[in-house]
């Protein structure tokens, strides 16, 4: 192989209790759990897996679970291995790059009942640009934020959120999937929480899902 050929791996397959999944070498969030504990966030993973079973006693078979910044689906893969037979998944994922880590994982664990969706969760149907990171730094890419603020977290490395350095990516509401059930709802979208949930106030209100919501923002 001629060296200039030779390309630096940022993304590669470990070995984890959630199963064998795509991790980023250089991410200090969940990539470094993962790599360096095996695990992510175990205790809310089951908190969500007793939450899924008792919607499941009292509403019974046929559970529908949204994973809103699904990252690399530590929480998807959990709970449709969990629901198998009984329920699937719906995963969201705005990275371009981490949605191929996160449908790649998916395929990986024979997550036959989960779906994946490349977009970002909003109050409306449309596009939104989304900053592309240099996924071969070392960063909390799951913490990078769409929206420009002057409070945007430091993940790392600086973003650059012109329109020329973004991805045009699809914006979605809960409601434009015209879902006919939703049990569970995990929102942990970087601070677009309130806007994802004005987008499925029609399902919240038919539905009345249980509902998991990061709040930092």
């Amino acid at each position: 192989m001629k060296k200039e050929n030779r390309r630096p791996n940022a993304f590669i397959i470990t070995q984890t209790q959630h199963g064998a999944m795509l991790v980023n070498r250089h991410d200090y969030g969940a990539g470094y759990q993962l790599l360096h504990f095996s695990s992510y966030d175990p205790d809310e993973v089951d908190l969500v897996l007793q939450l899924l079973e008792l919607r499941r006693r009292y509403y019974g078979d046929g559970l529908v679970a949204m994973d809103g910044g699904a990252n690399l689906g530590v929480h998807t893969i959990e709970w449709a291995k969990f629901m198998h037979a009984w329920g699937r998944v719906i995963a969201v994922e705005a990275q371009e790059r981490i949605f191929y880590a996160l449908a790649g994982n998916i395929a990986m664990n024979n997550c036959f009942n989960a779906r994946a969706i490349w977009g970002a969760l909003g109050a409306e149907v449309g596009s939104i640009q989304v900053p592309i990171p240099d996924y071969f730094k070392a960063s909390s890419f799951g913490s990078l934020e769409i929206r420009q603020s002057a409070a945007n977290e430091f993940i790392g490395q600086p973003l650059d959120y012109s329109e020329e350095k973004t991805s045009k990516t699809p914006m979605i509401s809960i409601d434009s999937l015209s879902l006919h059930r939703l049990d569970f709802l995990k929102l942990d979208i970087e601070g677009m929480e309130v806007e994802a949930l004005l987008g499925a106030e029609q399902s919240l209100q038919r539905c009345k899902p249980q509902l998991l919501i990061k709040k930092i923002r």
